[in-house]
């Protein structure tokens, strides 16, 4: 698609953004006072000392001062956009919540997906989880479903999150590593704690390393309540499904994907949404009562459980499409403020004590980190809907509240705010009774069921990824006690996978014995949790390279074009060089990418097509088998044409291979191996 023309908008509190240009052209202080001289400094005589008085100076070098805000602890590596929300239909019978009501209604968003572990500077594709948290604009306030791209996650309380996070960050003392799990205080807190296991396989997984943040699935992770208007109560669980699939990486494209272009995610979302290929989720929850959940073999309050679908089917609820990039990433991706606290009526929150202690945590970050209990006055942060109250003062108060009162009850203000039973928010009337106690439930004991049943749902492909994630994992680890612990923990999950790993790191016969809290049950697969045994057979949304040279046969480029943009996906020119050449009727060429610098893990699936002339040159240079050869090891679908049969050869494709296709008569079949994602019997 072409890419849109920029539009002039009004930012999240109904105001225009502020640009260079709002004073008709005039450089101006914050003040709004014109400068007359932006080069030069006030100085006594043109070479002496610089002068106190000069404001300007100070006013633009404080302000540079203090650009940075403390980066978040967690999820500081991350990338936004804003779009619509629109419900397919009322589900009034569920809830009252107002943006689930009317199927005309687009409810306007923020996106925000982020790694957890990593500084902002870290990579994209680090093996991490995904943070996936989305604010909405809706009628009745601002309602936050702050998420992960998994649905479990490491520990059942929060007040171990502190300990996760510094046993994960890189060690007080030496600073590293940046953005990885890869190392002892990881392992040895994680091997401590057997509630983490079921998480572990999740992270050990692909899902781990997204191949797009557009492929990625979100999950609320948390069970959360429903409240209609006759004051039903329903559980649910939420759940992000991507129109486009959900699709990874494998490891090794991840670590050159890495230095090739440690911005790949966010790259490819900005260049998707400018291009008008607009991101969508469909939003969908698993809805159950009290008395349905009193059946499970789990407990529905344990963060590091799932409802399996077989068990509670998804239902959609509307869809999310992302529309429109940000005009400035810190004044909106960076000052944007979640918090799971932020809730409309008709959703209300469980007793699950992880989502208990993030209630507190998100909003006491906000405060450390946007410096003001008034964080909701910046724009990306303002309501769309009237705000009425009695709170004052602050720091950074930017509103003007009149009136003599700041009190409620009161006689004096005529008619201010007051409020309002019949549509405020309530807390679902759930009753409450028991001792005061610092312990965990007896239903939180199983550790390793859910755990046994992730890795059996798996395809055998995606568990060798699991084993070589924990070898890799584990081989860092230089405390070998660390090792014997965790693989003590995978024999309960799984005999052969910790037979596997310990193969892998030599260690054959030294798990550990660990007795689990409870006994370990087994459990059918669940095909849901398998990307590969639910993935659609489509190129929509990916990116096909094509590796060419100066006098490329135009009909075939032209075609080529024709039949991946037919099937929503984009095309990439390659070319040995950076610059211009042309194709075989004159016309010039400008490639996307130069072949030093756009290796093929950057690509869905290539296709290597010289001209019969300039075959020598790419067979005798090692970058463009090594091109070649990367593609094939990452399991991708290759096109050639009829001169490229030289460098198959040096980079040893055999080109009778799976997945392997000559194009010189069309891409049909080409194509068709790109919609499998991989050509996994290539293995």
């Amino acid at each position: 698609m072409a890419s849109k023309e920029p539009e002039s908008h009004t930012g999240a509190g109904g105001e225009p953004h502020q640009t260079a240009k709002s004073a008709e052209g005039r450089l101006t202080t914050n003040q709004g006072v014109p400068v007359s001289d932006d080069q030069n400094t006030l100085t006594v005589g043109p070479r002496g000392p610089q002068l106190l008085e000069d404001h300007l100076l100070r006013e633009k070098i404080t302000h540079f001062d203090h650009e940075r805000i403390p980066e978040r602890v967690v999820h500081a590596r991350g990338y936004g956009a804003h779009g619509y929300f629109q419900c397919y239909e009322s589900h009034a019978e569920l809830t009252k919540a107002a943006f689930l009501q009317d199927p005309s209604v687009k409810t306007p968003v923020f996106a925000r997906f982020s790694t957890v572990a990593g500084s902002k500077g870290s990579p994209d594709t680090a093996r991490d989880v995904r943070g996936f948290a989305v604010k909405f604009y809706t009628s009745q306030g601002n309602y936050d479903l702050v998420g992960n791209n998994i649905p479990v996650f490491f520990i059942q309380d929060a007040i171990k999150f502190p300990d996760l996070i510094h046993a994960v960050k890189p060690a007080p003392d030496r600073d590293f590593p940046q953005a990885q799990s890869a190392h002892d205080t990881f392992w040895d807190f994680v091997s401590l704690i057997p509630e983490s296991m079921h998480m572990l396989m999740w992270v050990m997984s692909d899902r781990a390393i997204p191949r797009s943040l557009r492929m990625m699935e979100g999950f609320g992770i948390h069970t959360f309540r429903f409240i209609n208007e006759e004051g039903e109560v329903t559980l649910v669980k939420f759940h992000w499904r991507p129109k486009l699939g959900t699709f990874s990486l494998v490891w090794d494209e991840a670590v050159v994907i890495s230095g090739a272009d440690p911005d790949f995610h966010r790259r490819d979302m900005w260049n998707a949404i400018e291009a008008g290929d607009y991101p969508e989720w469909e939003l969908c929850v698993q809805a159950f009562t009290e008395e349905e959940a009193a059946k499970f073999d789990f407990d529905v309050l344990d963060p590091t459980k799932l409802i399996p679908e077989e068990l509670v089917p998804l239902r959609p609820l509307g869809k999310m499409v992302l529309d429109r990039n940000v005009d400035n990433f810190f004044a909106e991706t960076e000052q944007v403020a979640f918090c799971p606290s932020h809730v409309v009526p008709g959703i209300d929150f469980s007793n699950d004590p992880l989502l208990q202690g993030r209630l507190f945590s998100y909003l006491d970050t906000q405060l450390s980190r946007l410096g003001s209990p008034n964080f909701h006055q910046i724009p990306i942060n303002q309501p769309k809907c009237p705000i009425a109250n009695f709170q004052r003062d602050g720091h950074m108060q930017t509103f003007v509240p009149n009136g003599r009162v700041a009190n409620e009850p009161n006689t004096l203000d005529n008619g201010a705010p007051r409020e309002c039973p019949e549509t405020g928010f309530a807390s679902a009337p759930v009753p409450e009774a028991g001792d005061k106690m610092r312990t965990r439930p007896e239903s939180f004991r199983d550790h390793y069921t859910q755990a046994r049943m992730f890795y059996k749902s798996m395809l055998e492909v995606e568990q060798e990824h699991i084993a070589g994630g924990l070898a890799f994992e584990l081989g860092k680890c230089k405390e070998l006690k660390v090792r014997r612990r965790m693989l003590g923990h995978l024999k309960l999950i799984d005999e052969d996978l910790a037979e596997n790993v310990a193969t892998k790191l030599g260690m054959v016969g030294q798990a550990d014995k660990i007795e689990p809290a409870a006994k370990v049950r087994d459990a059918k697969p669940s095909a849901p949790l398998s990307q590969y045994r639910v993935a659609p057979e489509s190129i929509a949304g990916k990116k096909i390279a094509i590796l060419t040279t100066e006098g490329v046969d135009a009909k075939l480029l032209k075609e080529l074009r024709e039949a991946v943009e037919a099937e929503e996906a984009t095309v990439a020119v390659i070319a040995p060089a950076a610059g211009p050449f042309k194709d075989s009727s004159g016309q010039e060429v400008t490639p996307d990418d130069f072949l030093d610098g756009a290796p093929s893990a950057l690509f869905d699936a290539v296709i290597v097509a010289p001209t019969d002339d300039a075959d020598a040159l790419l067979g005798k240079q090692a970058a463009a088998a090594d091109w070649l050869r990367m593609a094939n090891s990452h399991l991708k679908a290759i096109g050639y044409t009829a001169a490229a049969q030289p460098l198959l050869e040096a980079a040893g494709v055999d080109a009778e291979a799976k997945g392997v296709v000559a194009v010189d008569d069309g891409f049909e079949k080409f194509i068709g191996w790109a919609k499998q994602h991989r050509v996994w019997e290539r293995a």
